[in-house]
């Protein structure tokens, strides 16, 4: 009698050396990831729709006068404008991709976040979340809208919206553990 084929043949599973060795994962550094992007991203795309909903493309509602106004503009360019001229298909290319490896960089680093630093994996979780809030109308509309328009009388600032508030949140708290050696090793 033969013995059953090589794919028939049941070995008891072990978990590999390789597994065995990886970093234990804090489920509540996950969490706060979760809810901290999962925030961001909400508060981004309802605030997107009320705009897209209630304000005309190009109108704008003066909150506090020549200081800020909430103004619907629609960038198809990255931050500041950034490849704006292009056609739209290289745009939307260069710009899904760059913010998926982006989004992915972000995670790889607050997975290798330590517990002992919160701050940097909240910051790191703000970043994600204005990351993936922003692919998110790249996604559904080539373009990005942007509300938040500060300006002193016609000297404006680029108009952005919750998820770039987010992103540059979570970007100066990195600065601050980049400058003030905080950065784990």
């Amino acid at each position: 009698m033969s013995s059953p084929p090589f794919f028939c043949r049941r070995k008891p599973w072990t978990v590999p050396a390789a597994l065995k060795e990886r970093i234990p994962i804090d489920n509540r550094k996950y969490l706060r990831l979760v809810l901290i992007s999962g925030a961001v991203i909400v508060i981004d795309q309802v605030t997107k729709a009320y705009i897209l909903n209630a304000i005309p493309l190009f109108d704008s509602i003066p909150v506090i006068p020549n200081l800020f106004s909430i103004t619907h503009i629609q960038n198809p360019g990255g931050a500041f404008g950034l490849l704006a001229d292009q056609a739209p298909w290289i745009r939307k290319g260069v710009f899904l991709i760059l913010s998926s490896v982006a989004a992915a960089i972000v995670l790889y680093f607050h997975h290798k976040t330590p517990k002992t630093h919160p701050w940097l994996a909240a910051g790191l979780a703000l970043i994600f979340g204005g990351a993936v809030g922003n692919l998110i109308d790249r996604f559904r509309f080539g373009r990005v809208v942007d509300f938040l328009d500060f300006h002193i009388g016609n000297a404006h600032w680029p108009a952005f919206n919750a998820a770039d508030s987010a992103i540059t949140i979570g970007v100066s708290i990195f600065v601050v553990h980049l400058v003030f050696n905080r950065m784990p090793e």
